[in-house]
């Protein structure tokens, strides 16, 4: 008898549609698995066998073909092991089913027939919806994750034996709804807060204003000064993240390898800090499998990508960065597959000013020569400096400030109502085409950021005094729009130009 069960695999980030057809009529006992699997799916055999075994079902006689269709697409995974073994109980006769045609399924199969979570989940339920089926079958695990998503019914089973009696009308299973709103109420609990932080009153105002236009940020100071203490406080004072937003960020995580966040709906802003020992493929993505996995640039998305120490990474590591600055997504070719992840973030750094760290400090004498800072700062390059909007200085503390017990400037939550407004400003703006001013192209500069001919007058001296290049221009220009968003004025006045022109300045002297 043949028989055909819908499933899902995942290529990227994308769910596409598998239909797993198998075939059992009579003859010596032979299985034969086609449809180019790899390793995890043929070794499946063993462990549908043993779970049909022990969940009280035989296993089937005869001569049984199992295709997993389209056949020119690699499968891997273990997710095709529930869908196999229903096929293969419905082609021996041993289940009735009339819900195959309406629903997708997914799983993977222990030896004693429960079921156990599997990669893409989210992925996986999207694809049933843009295929117009009425739902999936899940591992349980899998089900929060999944009932994000609207329009399908999301069936979370325990075991082999409830994914049976649900396919046969003998177990009625509610589809799992998660719940939206006692999710999203969690996104800032727990995140350090802003007053944390002593003094550097200026390098939490640039912070603002990176969080509120989503500009590229970075801060240069001695060991000690607070970076990677006001780096981590930034996703608290970040604007709260959507649902398509957090749905394209689950996206993410639900495909990749080695991270907490796998199963759970990201409703927080990411914030990734990658050892600066990170390859370059662990940074872009990709790798040496047939599936590729996201690297640190998409599990950063929508979010912050914070390097600290940023000229001890590798050179090329840090030129994989140009691209998903640039675009927002970032490109993967090898040579069994190519894939886009997205990859739209805000990109955090952090660097000392020289290789001893006190070349700026005004307490502590400077170790390094002259050769030793000029080859320090030669490991970054000026064009992923020319990427990065804002530049800060963040100097040591003095004792009063150390000191001082009292809490240092407002609260991430009264800096997150401002940054909020200020985006809320551009998306009306903007009509949807951008979501913040960092990401304003050309054109758009031109309509959106018109200054004054006195502000044309600063720019001009700062042009011809600081060497600016038509990318530092532009993102002058985006940082003065910010600015005066934050000021909740539609015009651009001298103040928000020189503020602009202040934050691109500090290259220039430490470079």
């Amino acid at each position: 008898m043949l028989a055909r069960v819908q499933s899902c695999a995942v290529i990227g980030i994308d769910g596409y549609p598998l239909a797993i057809e198998v075939d059992n009529h009579i003859g010596s006992n032979q299985y034969y698995l086609v449809g180019l699997p790899d390793a995890a799916v043929k070794e499946g055999k063993e462990r549908v066998g043993s779970a049909l075994k022990n969940s009280g079902f035989r296993y089937p006689r005869g001569i049984t073909v199992i295709n997993l269709a389209p056949a020119d697409i690699r499968k891997e995974g273990s997710a095709l092991d529930l869908p196999i073994a229903l096929g293969m109980l419905a082609a021996s006769e041993q289940i009735a089913g009339d819900r195959f045609t309406d629903y997708m399924f997914a799983g993977e199969l222990a030896l004693d027939g429960s079921l156990r979570p599997v990669s893409g989940a989210l992925s996986m339920a999207i694809a049933t919806r843009e295929q117009k089926l009425r739902g999936i079958v899940l591992p349980q695990q899998n089900a929060e994750e999944a009932g994000v998503v609207p329009g399908v019914d999301v069936i979370p089973a325990a075991t082999l034996t409830d994914a049976v009696a649900f396919m046969s009308g003998a177990l009625d299973i509610p589809p799992f709804r998660t719940d939206m709103q006692s999710v999203i109420a969690q996104a800032h609990n727990d995140i350090p807060d802003l007053t944390e932080v002593k003094g550097q009153a200026h390098v939490k105002r640039a912070l603002t204003v990176a969080a509120a236009g989503g500009h590229n940020l970075l801060m240069i100071g001695p060991p000690g000064t607070g970076k990677t203490m006001l780096a981590s406080r930034l996703p608290g004072i970040l604007p709260t993240m959507s649902f398509e937003e957090a749905l394209e960020t689950t996206r993410i995580y639900s495909v990749a390898n080695g991270v907490q966040e796998k199963g759970d709906l990201i409703v927080r802003r990411p914030f990734r800090s990658p050892h600066h020992t990170a390859t370059t493929v662990s940074i872009s993505g990709g790798g040496a499998g047939q599936q590729p996995t996201p690297g640190e640039v998409s599990l950063a998305h929508h979010g912050v990508l914070f390097l600290d120490e940023l000229p001890e990474f590798n050179r090329s590591a840090l030129e994989v960065l140009r691209q998903p600055l640039e675009e927002g997504l970032v490109h993967i070719r090898r040579a069994m597959y190519s894939v886009t992840f997205p990859s739209r973030f805000m990109l955090v750094v952090a660097m000392n000013p020289c290789p001893c760290g006190c070349r700026t400090d005004p307490k502590r004498q400077c170790r390094c020569s002259v050769g030793e800072v000029q080859r320090y700062m030669a490991r970054l390059s000026g064009p992923l400096l020319d990427r990065i909007d804002i530049h800060v200085d963040v100097p040591a503390l003095s004792f009063e400030e150390l000191i001082d017990r009292r809490p240092s400037g407002p609260t991430s939550a009264e800096v997150r109502a401002e940054v909020q407004a200020a985006r809320d400003r551009q998306r009306t703006r903007y009509g949807g085409a951008y979501t913040c001013n960092a990401h304003l192209d050309s054109r758009a500069i031109r309509d959106h950021c018109v200054i004054a001919d006195s502000a044309n007058a600063l720019l001009e001296q700062a042009i011809n005094q600081l060497g600016f290049s038509a990318r530092a221009y532009d993102k002058v220009l985006r940082v003065a729009r910010t600015l005066a968003d934050l000021d909740a004025s539609e015009s651009i006045a001298d103040n928000h130009v020189s503020e602009a022109i202040q934050y691109r300045s500090l290259d220039r002297q430490m470079f």
